[in-house]
């Protein structure tokens, strides 16, 4: 009798990248601590290059998510497991950096997501998550494998409604479905399939560099300086004292009793510091300037 070999059936995600093993690391649990700590950092760093590959996607994507939240839209991060952890940080950081409320993320599985892992939280997507999504936003889905389902029916859902949509993937050929695709190729994990090593590491920069262009752009920064920063504790007055002081040009103590006067908002003490105003008049000078300071300065 002859016996027919049954083909091996591979499942889809098989075929993925970041799925894939490195060569040569067969070894790699009987190495000495010292050389896996050298090897994780150099592939750590590897990321760098793949995401500067991407630059005119994320570009683009900053571009068009600036004019959306220009227009009163807001930014929103989709994700599950690392990637979601991920989106989520970025919109918590958004909001003490620059002032502002338009940036926020969200997970599958939700809050408990973020300390313990919910099993099969990933697999599907729940519009009540996006229940406020409207058409003047945009979402970014950010999904290493480029078909977790959470993510897919996020980005689904909001472009029924008329949102702009990204979609942030490290394989190529990727299931998602978005208006913009940010492909950053990281390739196979130091330990295969553990995607919150080098292609998390991608993610949290595309994420960074994202926000922060937007928020530049919108005018929440002048030079260097974050002049929208929340003044909530004492590192940051700090660091508000000085912006004021380094950037209007006087000494310590007129830039502590200028943003006294602003209420602890550097944007506003500079303003005022600058143009010879008062407090009040500062701030609706920036209001018409539509919060940026250097046209408030033309005013």
């Amino acid at each position: 009798m002859v016996r027919l070999r049954t083909p091996t059936v591979r499942h889809t995600l098989d075929a993925l990248s970041t799925e894939a093993a490195r060569p040569g690391l067969d070894d790699l649990d009987t190495r000495p601590i010292g050389e896996l700590v050298a090897l994780l950092v150099r592939a750590e760093g590897e990321a760098h290059g793949a995401v500067e590959a991407a630059v005119p996607q994320i570009a683009a994507a900053a571009e068009l998510i600036t004019a959306r939240l220009a227009n009163g839209g807001r930014l929103i991060y989709a994700g599950a497991g690392t990637p979601g952890r991920l989106g989520v940080l970025d919109a918590a950081e958004c909001g003490p950096t620059f002032g502002t409320n338009l940036v926020r993320g969200v997970i599958a599985g939700g809050p408990t997501a973020l300390t313990d892992a919910i099993e099969g939280a990933e697999d599907h997507f729940d519009p009540v998550d996006l229940a406020d999504l409207t058409a003047a936003d945009a979402l970014v889905g950010i999904t290493a494998s480029g078909r977790t389902p959470y993510v897919l029916g996020a980005l689904e859902y909001a472009r029924s409604l008329g949102a702009l949509t990204v979609a942030v993937v490290n394989n190529p050929g990727a299931e998602a479905a978005a208006d913009l695709m940010i492909e950053v190729l990281t390739g196979p994990e130091v330990l295969a399939g553990s995607t919150r090593l080098t292609a998390g590491t991608a993610q949290k920069v595309v994420l960074n560099a994202l926000s922060t262009s937007v928020m530049i752009a919108l005018g929440k920064a002048y030079g260097p300086r974050m002049v929208d920063v929340r003044v909530t504790n004492e590192k940051v007055r700090r660091r508000a004292v000085r912006m004021v002081r380094d950037t209007a040009g006087v000494d310590e103590g007129i830039a502590a009793a200028a943003l006294d006067a602003a209420g602890g908002h550097a944007k506003t003490a500079i303003v005022a510091l600058l143009a010879g105003v008062d407090a009040a008049e500062a701030a609706s000078r920036l209001d018409r300037a539509g919060g940026r300071l250097r046209e408030a300065l033309r005013d």
